[in-house]
């Protein structure tokens, strides 16, 4: 019995795990890579298995990053069934044609770049029919319900607190062995903090073999809020953005996100805390999901006394890229929230290029920002960035919040670890940067876990879950990524920032004549030379006759 981290591990983003047995193979989650271009060229790869020999898919949610590459699955030879709780499939239905979208958008714009520079055309990583396809394969459970996937196998879904339809997913497989007939192993997914507006909190049982724990906020304490709190402290944001005299720009997570935004600012505006300036919602996927909270509001929570939910008159939701471009006709006074919520993609990168350089503006960022994203790169404060090939000078106020939050923080992943005890073999932990595996791990220590059962695994490690011997065994296996890839920035995000900053240099120097010097110093440079009174020196030469002279 194999388990193998297919993404997710040693990184947030990517979620897959693949589970082989002696009869049957399985997926959790398939997600999308985000964050720097050596994270997001994994998603144009191959696959670490053959999709074909998948017998079905299990989906904590439908975020992208745990669902996004499903079509692609589908398209590479995948023809079994997907299990999802109904709020999930009710989001996928308009996430995964959005990604297709996205998919064959990018890639028409990038053709068409690839035609003037001479280079081959590429294809998108799937189309609209192939999420036709996987949507057709989906098929929904209740949760707290046992569910037969495959053979030996069976699953119950339990409420995780996170998103719409989101869940931890507990997995049953028959051993064949006498001393041990089951395996029991617990995928959290995403799990939700405490007292999160919609949802309950995270709920599953105890007394596994395995479980897969994220730890995004692992080591982390975020604020504790309550609604009053958190929409005074939203209301702050608003309040000093508009007083700057520019637009605020919110870029948002589709799905809960803002919903959670809309319901706070609807009531801030109602009770008249805040004036009801123009709000955009230029996300058609947004729309799309909000709709889909509307669909299930009788199974959330806290909404119940807010009437007309989700729509005020100076709400407007813009779906067509004409309306969309009409925005940018406002140079201040508004609220726009537009996707994506790390600014890697959607309508949010043509707003902020049409106001990251106004000193007026604000962006406010209210959720997590994976390395090496755009979002990344705003909240670390760099002084320039490049969107669309075009590079920007950041002057506007780039502000982040984290009281809309939708994962568990640090001292909740422990509580949720704690009731899950005992857990016989070993805690994975996954779904989190360096820092806050190890965060986690420490933390569990002192709670009483044993060290040697906690275990981080890294992209593409393989476990033995039934070695023999009680303790993880990992298979020698190679590894699409070297660990350091993993980490933050890649040479991407280096080259866009130097590139900024050469030619900062060049417009600030005294004239042409000293322009030109910068410049054959950095030739001089790339061609491991030095450059001495404006002529360029052989370094390995030089160091040659040295040595010469040194001998006679």
């Amino acid at each position: 019995m194999l388990l193998k981290f297919c993404g997710a591990a040693g990184t947030v983003t990517g979620s897959c795990y693949w589970m082989q047995t002696d009869r049957c193979q399985f997926l959790v989650d398939c997600g999308m890579f985000q964050g720097s271009k050596t994270l997001k060229e994994l998603n144009y790869g191959a696959f670490p298995f053959d999709p074909a020999k998948i017998d079905f898919l299990l989906v904590t949610h439908a975020h992208i990053d745990h669902s996004g590459l499903i079509p692609k699955l589908v398209k590479q030879g995948f023809n079994g069934p997907i299990f999802v709780t109904e709020g999930t499939f009710d989001l996928l239905t308009y996430m995964l044609p959005d990604s297709a979208y996205i998919q064959e958008s990018e890639v028409m714009r990038l053709n068409s770049r690839n035609v003037q520079r001479g280079k081959a055309a590429v294809e998108p990583m799937y189309t609209r029919d192939d999420v036709d396809v996987a949507l057709k394969a989906c098929s929904t459970v209740a949760y707290e319900t046992w569910r037969e996937a495959g053979e030996g196998v069976r699953v119950r879904f339990w409420n995780a607190g996170h998103i719409l339809g989101a869940a931890s997913i507990e997995v049953e497989i028959a051993t064949g062995q006498r001393d041990r007939r089951l395996c029991r192993l617990l995928f959290s997914g995403d799990i939700g903090p405490e007292h999160k507006l919609f949802h309950p909190d995270p709920e599953a049982p105890d007394n596994f073999d395995y479980v897969c724990c994220e730890s995004t906020y692992g080591g982390r304490k975020r604020q504790d809020a309550t609604p009053e709190q958190r929409r005074a402290i939203l209301a702050r944001e608003v309040k000093s953005a508009l007083a700057r005299g520019g637009n605020l720009l919110i870029p948002v997570f589709a799905v809960e996100r803002t919903q959670e935004l809309l319901l706070d600012l609807t009531l801030l505006f109602d009770s008249g805390e805040l004036p009801k300036v123009p709000v955009f919602l230029d996300s058609p996927l947004a729309i799309k999901a909000t709709s889909a909270f509307e669909k299930n509001a009788d199974a959330l929570e806290d909404i119940a006394r807010v009437p007309n939910l989700f729509h005020r008159p100076n709400i407007r939701f813009t779906e067509s890229v004409e309306q969309s471009k009409m925005i940018a006709r406002f140079a201040g006074g508004t609220i726009i929230m537009a996707g994506s919520g790390m600014c890697d993609a959607g309508r949010i990168r043509h707003h902020l290029k049409h106001n990251l350089w106004r000193g007026d503006a604000t962006v406010l960022l209210v959720g997590y920002q994976a390395p090496g994203t755009l979002g990344s790169l705003l909240a670390r404060g760099v002084s320039a960035v490049k969107i669309q090939g075009e590079d920007l000078r950041v002057k506007a106020a780039i502000r982040q919040i984290d009281v809309y939050s939708g994962h568990a923080d640090g001292d909740q992943l422990v509580d949720w670890v704690k009731q899950r005890l005992p857990v016989k073999s070993a805690v994975f932990l996954t779904h989190g940067e360096e820092e806050s595996l190890e965060a986690l791990r420490e933390a569990l220590e002192k709670e009483g876990v044993p060290a040697e059962r906690i275990i981080v695994p890294q992209l593409d490690d393989v476990v033995d879950l039934l070695s023999g011997d009680g303790e993880v065994q990992f298979r020698p296996v190679p590894h699409r990524l070297a660990r350091e890839s993993l980490r933050g920035r890649d040479w991407h995000n280096e080259l866009a920032e130097f590139s900024l900053d050469l030619r900062e240099r060049l417009e600030k120097a005294a004239d042409d004549k000293a322009r030109g010097v910068i410049l054959r110093r950095l030739v001089g440079a790339l061609e491991g030379k030095e450059t001495q009174g404006g002529k360029h020196k052989d370094t390995h030469r030089s160091k040659h006759r040295e040595k010469r002279k040194g001998r006679h």
